[in-house]
């Protein structure tokens, strides 16, 4: 089994800074990637961006938040962070991390086999 307990969300206002963590636990050698999620009220659960711990640390975004966040991996920690940048109202949401067993690097939330509680995130205008 793996734990992954996320931190460091709060309220911030629109174009501020935020980084979020994902601490993993357990039986981390299990896992080959880890993704970040995100859902809004009334919206569906939709894909931050991915990193995997070996290949170099390959990393996959969603094409809308290019250039604003950026996940990073450190692996003697376990930890996975997300740093978000320029902050939007839009970007509110509950923010959850999320690890997969095996390659390739999923885009798909239903492919993880993992997840932490969530963390949430709101921008005020």
């Amino acid at each position: 089994q793996v734990q992954l307990v996320e931190s460091g969300g709060g309220l911030v206002q629109a174009g501020d800074s935020l980084r979020l963590s994902c601490a993993a636990s357990g039986s981390t050698f299990l896992t080959y990637a880890m993704g970040w999620f995100r859902q809004a009220p009334g919206k569906e659960r939709e894909l931050v961006g991915a990193i995997s711990w070996w290949s170099g640390g390959t990393t996959y975004y969603a094409d809308a938040l290019k250039g604003r966040f950026t996940i990073s991996a450190d692996n003697a920690k376990n930890t996975v962070y997300l740093q978000m940048n320029s902050l939007k109202p839009e970007d509110t949401a509950v923010y959850y991390c999320a690890a997969d067993k095996s390659p390739p690097l999923q885009v798909v939330g239903g492919n993880y086999n993992y997840w932490g509680q969530g963390t949430q995130v709101t921008v005020s205008s």
